[in-house]
């Protein structure tokens, strides 16, 4: 028991000293490079580290990368009934350009310098 007590705190010291790295360079990439990239900017800045620890570093830090091509579904109106009208808005124009209408359903905006995770 007495010699594995130094190697597990030695490895509680590097993985904290990684999860500072980790959290630096993801938010150095405006929080949306997932564990891949940031692999291989530790790799880049010297750091010997596997992909797995950073996978699983960022895992238990709540971190995770920005993924393309999904895009948030803010309505399934398929099969469901249309709610009624209940302020009896009427959106027919008399004239062009006498009516405008807008449907601020979602809006991605920045939190925290980071980009909101779908």
């Amino acid at each position: 028991m007495g010699i594995q007590e130094p190697c597990l705190i030695e490895k509680a010291a590097r993985e904290e000293e990684l999860k500072t790295a980790i959290q630096r360079v993801f938010h150095a990439n405006y929080c949306v490079c997932g564990a891949r990239k940031i692999h291989a900017q530790l790799r880049r800045e010297g750091g010997g580290v596997a992909r797995c620890t950073v996978e699983r570093l960022m895992r238990q830090m709540g971190l995770q990368g920005l993924r393309r091509g999904r895009r948030t579904r803010t309505t399934v109106a398929e099969g469901v009934p249309t709610a009624a009208d209940l302020v009896e808005r009427s959106f027919t124009a008399v004239g062009p350009n006498r009516l405008w209408v807008a449907d601020i359903t979602y809006i991605r905006a920045f939190r925290d310098g980071c980009m909101p995770r779908s």
